[in-house]
């Protein structure tokens, strides 16, 4: 390969969470057991060169005064969108800077409903959307996906649009590809979902921050490219922080096609005063949308592949009594422990413990609205990969 996906980096002390935090109450790594960070959703890898090039360059000039976002700024991302995305046609003023999917996701819950509206999304759920609903006073309504026969994760329409119409909800949150099931959805569900938000007047905010991190085979299909109406009635948010380990330098940003949806968030965005990019945030991504960032995902989406493959194998021929869908997309695991912990007597807590205890740091998973799950990270080098789940098998998972 080109680029560099299997040196371990020594993020301690670096201001990494994943590394220097253990989010979950009153577990400790037993002493002889190194940390193997598989909670938070970023990566173990260095980012390509090209990003630190173009910020290195900005900071050598030493004025750092107002500005406004540069051509090649827009240029880049119209350039990426239609090179990924297949988004023909995209226009500078369809696109719009967010500080952060969830701060664009704000902004939409402000300009389209009131406090105490019902919002619709599916379950599981991506914890930070939580966080915004209930900290924005708002009512979240949850529909269920189901694994079907094959154990693939599928959207039940009819359920969808029978709590659409029974909490009167005119806005809904769409997650593509899925986090934290991992779904790549496919045409066909995209366009029957959105005829169920078309049939009930709703605005989608359809986050698709994951969109460039599809496993080899699977191909994303961005919401508003399935018919007219979706492109009307979508707010779509982007960003290059999951896709190129950007998180720590903050910005996402939106397209909106619909002048009118556009013209409300936009207002709303702007009350506050603060969403507003960092210069060295705009250099990332257009040092990020460079031709070498076009090969590098392309190589990080062969080793997430790899790394999926292996760890799903994994678990089904060691963990009995441990589900899972394999992914489709994103680089995150979504177990289901419920077979195991009854079976064993034991609880989640003590579950999550165990893995800790062995430097395994994975996330809780129930906040993500299912009762036995776990959230596990497999961006990292394949060599880490499989110690973890080597530790596992022998101290956990018995």
């Amino acid at each position: 390969m080109k680029f560099d996906f299997t040196s371990i980096m020594d993020r301690r002390g670096k201001d990494a969470i994943a590394v220097d935090v253990i989010s979950f109450p009153d577990a400790d790594i037993q002493e002889g057991f190194s940390r193997i960070p598989m909670w938070v959703a970023d990566m173990n890898f260095p980012v390509v060169s090209t990003i630190q090039e173009r910020m290195t360059e900005r900071i050598s000039h030493p004025a750092f005064g107002y500005y406004n976002p540069s051509d090649e700024y827009y240029d880049s991302i119209i350039k990426w969108q239609e090179k990924r995305n297949h988004a023909s046609g995209l226009t500078r003023g369809e696109i719009g800077y967010e500080n952060g999917v969830l701060g664009c996701v704000a902004s939409s819950l402000q300009a389209f409903t009131a406090p105490g509206e019902a919002v619709l999304l599916h379950a599981p759920t991506y914890i930070g959307f939580t966080h915004v609903l209930e900290d924005n006073g708002r009512k979240i309504v949850l529909s269920d996906l189901k694994r079907d026969q094959d154990g693939i994760w599928r959207m039940d329409y009819d359920d969808m649009d029978r709590k659409l119409k029974e909490n009167k909800i005119h806005l809904a949150i769409f997650c593509s590809p899925h986090n934290p099931a991992g779904r790549v959805w496919e045409k066909e569900e995209i366009e029957a979902a959105m005829e169920v938000y078309r049939r009930n007047d709703c605005v989608v905010i359809s986050d698709e921050i994951w969109s460039d991190l599809t496993l080899e085979g699977y191909r994303h299909i961005p919401t508003q490219s399935v018919s007219e109406d979706a492109k009307n009635r979508t707010i779509a948010v982007y960003a290059p922080s999951k896709t190129f380990n950007l998180a720590g330098l903050i910005g996402s940003y939106h397209i909106i096609y619909n002048r009118y949806l556009r013209d409300r968030v936009r207002r709303q965005s702007a009350l506050s005063h603060y969403n507003s990019m960092n210069v060295l945030s705009m250099y990332a991504l257009i040092g990020a949308y460079q031709p070498e960032g076009y090969e590098w995902v392309d190589e990080l989406r062969s080793v997430l592949t790899g790394n999926v493959e292996y760890a799903y194998a994994f678990i089904r021929e060691h963990f009995e009594g441990v589900e899972l869908a394999k992914p489709q997309g994103t680089y995150m695991l979504y177990l289901d422990c419920e077979k195991w912990c009854k079976k064993k007597g034991i609880t989640m807590d003590e579950l999550i413990r165990a893995g800790i205890r062995v430097g395994v740091i994975w996330q809780d998973g129930r906040p993500f609205h299912h009762p036995y799950a776990i959230r596990m990270n497999l961006a990292l080098p394949l060599s880490l990969v499989k110690e973890a789940f080597e530790r596992l098998a022998q101290y956990v998972f018995l």
